[in-house]
Parts: C-alpha cells; sequence; structure tokens
C-alpha cells in the first residue's frame, strides 16, 4: 500500500513540521510510501524564486537528515514534464465548477478582483501528484481533505470513460500528534509563514535562539502548572511540546514541574536536544550539495520509475499516444 504525504517550501521547516508530520514519516514510513517536497504549490502566491530554490534545498536536507529514507523523497518539480502532462489530462476531465468549488480557492480569491490561476487549477496538480504515484491513501488534516476527494473523482471518470489506469485514493486523518502552537500566540498554530518569528522554532535555529524563543512564550498570570489547554493555553503548548520532545504525557509531566520559569527551561532544554542531530544532518547535507544533489537525484529517479507506466497508459487511453 503506498501512502503519499506533501511538504511546501512555503518557508523553513519549524517545530510544529517536524513533531507532527517529519518526524512520523522517518519512524513509520515504508518502503513503499512517497514523500514531496511540493514546489510548485509554492508558486500559487507571489514568490521570490532563489528562495523558492533554497527552501527546497533545505527542506530535503532536514528530511533526510531527520531520518526519511531518501529514495522515498522527491522535489515534485523533479518530475514536471510527467506531472504536467497528467496535469493537462486531468484538466481535460476536471470541469470549472469542480475547480471553483474548493473551499481554499474560494477563500483565497474572496473580495480579490484578480487572482492566479494555478490558485484555480493547482489542486488537478495535487491529484496528479496523488494518482502519478498510484497512492492508495493520503494523509491530509480538514483542509486538504476536498483536495483528496477531487482526486477521487477524477481517477474514476478518468477510469470509467477510457479505462482502469487509476487507484481510486482515500483520504486518511494521520495520527495523533503534538498540537504545537505559536509560542507568542497559543490561540493560532506555530507557522512556517508566520509574519512574527518570535513564537515560531525552526528546526535549523542556532540552539541559542530556541533557548530565547522558549524563554520569552507566553504563560499566565495564573503561576500554576496544569495541563488545562482551554484555560491555560501557553502553559499547555508548553507542556505539549515538552511531552513530544521527552514521549510522554504532559499531564503527567505538569505534575512535575514546579514553575513557569522550569517549565520554560525545561522544555527549551527538550527541544533543543531534540533537534540537534537534525539540525547537524542538515548543516551537513547543506554543506555538501553534491551529495545532496545525488540523494535528489537518485530519489526523482525511483518515483520517477515507478509512475512511468501509469502515464504512458494514461496517455495512450485517452488518446495522445
Amino acid at each position: 500500500m503506498i501512502r503519499l504525504s506533501a511538504i511546501t517550501p512555503s518557508g523553513p521547516v519549524q517545530l510544529g513540521n517536524y513533531l507532527g508530520a517529519i518526524r512520523r514519516w522517518a519512524a513509520e514510513g515504508t518502503d513503499e510510501d512517497v514523500y514531496f517536497i511540493s514546489d510548485l504549490h509554492a508558486m500559487t502566491a507571489s514568490h521570490n524564486p532563489s528562495r523558492l530554490r533554497s527552501l527546497t534545498r533545505e527542506q530535503l536536507a532536514v528530511l533526510i537528515a531527520a531520518g526519511v529514507d531518501p529514495t522515498s523523497v522527491a522535489v515534485q518539480s523533479d518530475l514536471v514534464r510527467e506531472l504536467g502532462a497528467l496535469t493537462w489530462v486531468l484538466e481535460c476531465t476536471c470541469t470549472y465548477g469542480e475547480a471553483a468549488r474548493m473551499i481554499q480557492f474560494k477563500e483565497k480569491s474572496a473580495g480579490r478582483s484578480s487572482v492566479r490561476l494555478s490558485l484555480l487549477t493547482y489542486p488537478v496538480l495535487m491529484a496528479a501528484d496523488i494518482l502519478l504515484q498510484g497512492a492508495h491513501e493520503v494523509p491530509v488534516g480538514d483542509d486538504q481533505r476536498q483536495h483528496v476527494e477531487l482526486a477521487r473523482v477524477l481517477a474514476r471518470r478518468f477510469n470509467g470513460t477510457y479505462g482502469e489506469v487509476f487507484v481510486t485514493p482515500r483520504a486518511v486523518v494521520p495520527p495523533t500528534a503534538a498540537r504545537v502552537r505559536d509560542l507568542a500566540d497559543p490561540s493560532r498554530k506555530m507557522a512556517k509563514t508566520a509574519k512574527d518569528a518570535a513564537g515560531t522554532v525552526f528546526v535549523l535555529d542556532p540552539p541559542d535562539l530556541v533557548l530565547r524563543k522558549i524563554r520569552r512564550a507566553v504563560t499566565d498570570d495564573r503561576g500554576e502548572v496544569r495541563y488545562a489547554p482551554e484555560e491555560q493555553p501557553g502553559v499547555a503548548n508548553l507542556l505539549e511540546i515538552l511531552a513530544a520532545c521527552t514521549r510522554k504525557d504532559p499531564e503527567e509531566l505538569a505534575g512535575t514541574v514546579k514553575d513557569y520559569a522550569e517549565l520554560k527551561e525545561t522544555t527549551a532544554e527538550a527541544v533543543v536536544e531534540e533537534l540537534r542531530p537534525v539540525r547537524e544532518g542538515t548543516q551537513r547535507l547543506l554543506d555538501d550539495p553534491a551529495e545532496l544533489d545525488r540523494a535528489r537525484a537518485h530519489g526523482a529517479d525511483r518515483s520517477r520509475e515507478r509512475c512511468r507506466h501509469r502515464l504512458d497508459a494514461a496517455l495512450r487511453m485517452s488518446g495522445l499516444t
């Protein structure tokens, strides 16, 4: 069974990405799983080409340094010819109404007189990502579930019109992971693209910066270390981060810490140690571009090989070859 997951290089990899997804991919991934650095998706908004290129390499290095099998990792644009061909076939299978109904398109285009066409069509590109690799399952959050449903619709429609080519994928809920919130504003998730980076711990942040950010984390004026996410979101966020790093229960940890200062210090030290091997491994790969290029090329070759027969069949059965 093939599972496909992706991470978009819209910003540097942050602690929530690592604890919530990347660490799990490294621990639980199989030889058949596929992990994409979806740099094409990052182009639906205005972007700096050199920054996109740099973030793509950085994310590739982070995944490999974290222990994800390099042969299971591919950069999306390395398959641009294959994906471009299949995306066109699927766009000719999709209707405007189906694409325009996507919630993210409606939200991001609301009130704007002009938006990029790619904002409308990228769910079809996402369908091509999924269908080209023959993915059976796609672990996604609620915000992407509708896109996987579109991939299901297009797979069934193509198969019913031209003949069986594609696996019909299904969205699955990923295993419960740490809910990492912004350190400066625990009402929102920690994000790669936050305007204020003070509340975001990035995987490549040096240890002293990680310590400084966590020591400045928002708590409250109660002065009591309890795991109460609704009443004390800042304290609960620190406990959940500490729990994720130490593989312990946040409620149990709350009883071992006497005050907020100790909680921040203990959490900061745990995060630094959790990220240390990933940060150091990533830096080694970034300092050895030839090695990173070899890993990237190998992953692209494997991904290309596993999808070639499926693309050939889709082109042939739709009348293009």
